[in-house]
């Protein structure tokens, strides 16, 4: 019932697939049929034209081959379909959810989830429903074709269908729980392969490549071993199932043969039975073999379905603007990360995942502030609380005196652009990237060239075969750190937002490279409002503003000029690590 909304579109597909399964388990009573006619009237008394033999094999094989790719077509392209709403939808949730989304679960473990498990399980519940829906109408054709035949006979084969429903219930739960915690050691295993890629240099520089190695060969063990207790769980269905199949068959042959001497059975009518009765066995076995697929394409379907119904979306208001003031306010504001899972809570985490105590502050429209403090002090909390990275635990934020749940999401993120030190691009097209959110037709590539040329970048397109056009890989790595930082900030000034958020916007560049882009980001800050979190005592001598942080909380505030004259936290920063280019030189 959880999977229909995402295959209710493919309802075609699926009476296709229906008549045609519906047909081919027709046909199935049809072979015994067809020998006991043989039997009793081609042999006994010849009067069956011959041709009508072949004619009737080769037509009832069509109409079951038919049948079969119908069905199998059907279902393949009503599973594809499915699949692709099913990917979708999680794509979209991905693409909408609450950012503490992605501090629960790591980025291997929704990439697996969205790709690989919902690929696998798909599959495997399209072969299973083809085999269980084919499987179970064969049965029931048969069933009733020795109903017919012979029902006291009958009735010895119903006695094998409560031992077959028990095996298959208690492996099952076993195979269930088995998927579930593969599934668990498998994102374990993703996500150390994913941080021995992320941090290659590291694991090299400091030799940890053994301890690494180790870490995999445990975690592939464990794998291992489920794996194994699974195929045991599975395979344990087969034998149990035709053992149980064999103890009805040999009972059935010995009353037949009873019956056959008591009450003159024909030999037609007793190897039509027979043969019925042992072509059971084929889809007996079939269904029951079935449980692990349908368990394990369940298992792994679930993972999405939890992943669309159990993530909350981040949601917001109808306020919108074409182009906000810039006028931003906390009141009041407090911020706490949440606990991790299945940690016990305690003043001294409690105090630790604290990261904003009570804030008050107003940044006029226009203005630049630069925001100052240790390592910890809360200066990115506070920049991403504006496009509601982080969401407030108490007070307000208000933007054009708009509290930013009231502000429509999008319209909201439109009025900032943000730099940051940690530079992230897409494997796409320069211009694309410069241009990032709008379509490939909307891409104004004079004004990503302006922008470029901004950033200090103009000769690097200039260089690239297929300039604003050329693929920038992933995540730009063939880019130096410099000319991503500045892609980065080619980005910021495409966007043209009213409100820049610089995080170490220059940290990456070389002087020369940090000059010019500085020309380009005053020109560009005039007008706007500017949160500047930096180190560089350039980026900040300059702010109208200087907001320090320490703990969470605001310790000082003033001018440049101001907070030196006042000998107080901020002196001893600058004396510490803040010194004036024409110092260093």
């Amino acid at each position: 019932m959880r999977l229909w909304p995402y295959f209710r579109s493919a309802r075609a597909g699926i009476a296709l697939a229906a008549i045609g399964t519906l047909l081919g388990a027709a046909t199935e009573p049809m072979i015994p049929a067809l020998l006991k006619t043989l039997l009793d009237r081609g042999f006994a008394q010849g009067n069956i034209a011959l041709w009508m033999v072949p004619v009737a094999l080769m037509g009832l094989f069509g109409i079951r081959g038919m049948a079969g790719f119908v069905a199998q077509y059907a279902l393949s392209y009503t599973a594809s379909l499915g699949l692709l709403n099913l990917r979708r939808a999680m794509f979209v949730k991905l693409n909408h959810a609450q950012m503490t989304l992605f501090a629960r679960q790591s980025a291997s473990k929704l990439s697996n989830t969205l790709v690989y498990e919902v690929q696998t399980g798909s599959t495997m519940l399209v072969s299973a429903l083809l085999t269980l829906t084919k499987d179970s109408l064969t049965l029931l054709a048969l069933m009733g074709y020795l109903m017919y035949l012979n029902w006291k006979l009958t009735l010895i084969v119903l006695l094998l269908f409560p031992g077959l429903i028990l095996i298959m219930r208690v492996l099952s739960r076993r195979l269930y729980k088995l998927t579930k915690s593969s599934q668990d050691a498998t994102d374990e295993l993703a996500y150390v392969v994913e941080e021995n890629a992320l941090a290659h240099r590291m694991v090299r520089l400091h030799g940890a490549q053994q301890r690494q190695t180790h870490r995999f060969d445990g975690l592939s063990m464990a794998l291992r071993r489920l794996a194994l207790k699974s195929t045991i769980a599975q395979a344990a269905m087969t034998p149990l199932t035709q053992l149980l199949a064999a103890a009805a068959l040999s009972a059935v042959i010995a009353v037949a043969l009873w019956q056959s001497s008591s009450s003159g059975v024909t030999v037609g009518n007793f190897v039509a039975f027979v043969t019925a009765m042992l072509m059971l066995i084929a889809p007996i076995r079939h269904l029951a073999e079935i449980a692990g697929p349908i368990t394990r394409g369940l298992a792994a379907l679930e993972r999405g379905l939890d992943l669309i119904d159990h993530t909350p979306e981040q949601t917001g208001g109808t306020h919108t603007a074409a182009h906000a003031q810039g006028d931003i306010s906390l009141r009041q504001v407090w911020v706490r990360y949440p606990a991790k899972d299945g940690a016990a809570p305690n003043d001294a985490d409690d105090a630790s995942r604290t990261a904003l105590r009570g804030i008050d502050l107003h940044i006029h429209p226009g203005e630049v502030l630069a925001l100052v403090g240790p390592s910890g002090s809360g200066k990115t909390t506070l920049a991403n609380l504006l496009p509601r990275f982080v969401e407030v635990e108490r007070g307000e934020v208000l933007l054009d005196g708009v509290a930013l749940p009231d502000w429509d999401l999008g319209s909201l993120r439109r009025q900032f652009a943000m730099v940051s030190q940690d530079v992230v691009m897409l494997n796409d097209t320069l211009a694309a990237n410069v241009a990032l959110g709008a379509a490939d037709d909307e891409i104004d590539e004079d004004r990503v060239r302006a922008a470029l040329d901004s950033a200090n970048l103009g000769d690097l397109v200039g260089r690239l075969p297929k300039g604003v056009h050329s693929t920038v890989g992933h995540n730009a790595a063939e880019l130096s750190g410099g000319q991503r930082q500045r892609l980065a900030i080619a980005r910021a000034i495409y966007k043209d937002a009213p409100v820049l958020i610089l995080d170490e916007a220059t940290s990456a560049l070389d002087n020369e490279s940090e000059r010019l882009v500085q020309d380009a980001l005053a020109r560009l800050m005039k007008g706007r409002t500017t949160l500047v979190i930096a180190h560089r005592l350039s980026t900040i001598e300059h702010a109208d503003r200087v907001v320090v942080l320490a703990n969470g909380q605001i310790m000082e505030q003033g001018t440049h000029r101001e907070l030196l004259r006042a000998d107080g936290l901020y002196a001893r920063l600058h004396a510490q690590g803040f010194k004036p280019e024409v110092e260093q030189e």
